[in-house]
């Protein structure tokens, strides 16, 4: 299930080197806190919080009020716990997330494995790109994964002038078309929204299958 929404300018421009190596170094020590004191889920249960993901990104040096806080938090998480035992990041901004299914199989895990997870990632893209349609096109994909096969994502996409991030966890997964309990926090409202995830969507959904199995008349 999507666990939260956030909305942040869209600003263009790339992270100071200086300051990615200081989030990486600061992003790392955090995490293996918390791995440490709570375990590899918890990590990844706190990151699919909005709000947590928000003043982590915040905690390590970056802007508080941009898009950038999503790619660059999401890059420092991946450089910092590639030497981590257990929890790995897949995926990332631009190119990088369609490689997102690459990673997961190169894991050493059962093929049956590798494909769940591989579905779950793209599902959650899907959900996300396709049926929530509120105008913001998906182009950044992190997915997070914890030795005990539990997994958060965290993606974002772009409007004209805003961003907006989307974060799920695999606890809350019962599936990714149609959600009941979902929570969405930002401080911007779209005005004109097609959200085929509701369960007021349903008949709506039903029928676009319809139409589509039936093709041109």
């Amino acid at each position: 299930m999507r666990t939260g929404v956030v909305d942040t300018p869209l600003h263009p421009g790339r992270c100071p080197s200086w300051l990615f190596k200081r989030m990486v170094k600061l992003s790392g020590v955090i995490s293996e806190a918390i791995i440490n004191e709570y375990g590899a889920d918890e990590l990844l249960k706190r990151l699919s919080d909005p709000l947590f993901f928000q003043a982590l990104g915040c905690v390590i040096g970056f802007d508080w009020h941009s898009s950038g806080v999503t790619t660059t938090t999401c890059g420092a998480l991946k450089t910092a716990l590639i030497t981590n035992e257990q929890v790995v990041v897949c995926g990332g901004k631009g190119a990088t997330s369609r490689r997102t299914p690459q990673e997961i199989r190169s894991l050493d895990l059962s093929e049956d494995e590798k494909e769940r997870l591989v579905y779950a990632s793209r599902m959650s893209a899907k959900s996300d790109n396709s049926c929530l349609q509120d105008g913001y096109q998906l182009y950044h994909h992190s997915f997070l994964l914890s030795n005990n096969g539990e997994w958060t994502v965290i993606q974002q996409g772009m409007s004209s002038n805003y961003a907006r991030r989307y974060h799920w966890h695999s606890s809350l997964a019962k599936g990714f078309v149609e959600k009941t309990n979902n929570l969405i926090c930002c401080n911007k409202v779209e005005n004109r929204v097609l959200n085929l995830t509701a369960v007021e969507s349903r008949d709506v959904r039903e029928l676009s299958v319809d139409l589509v199995n039936d093709g041109p008349s």
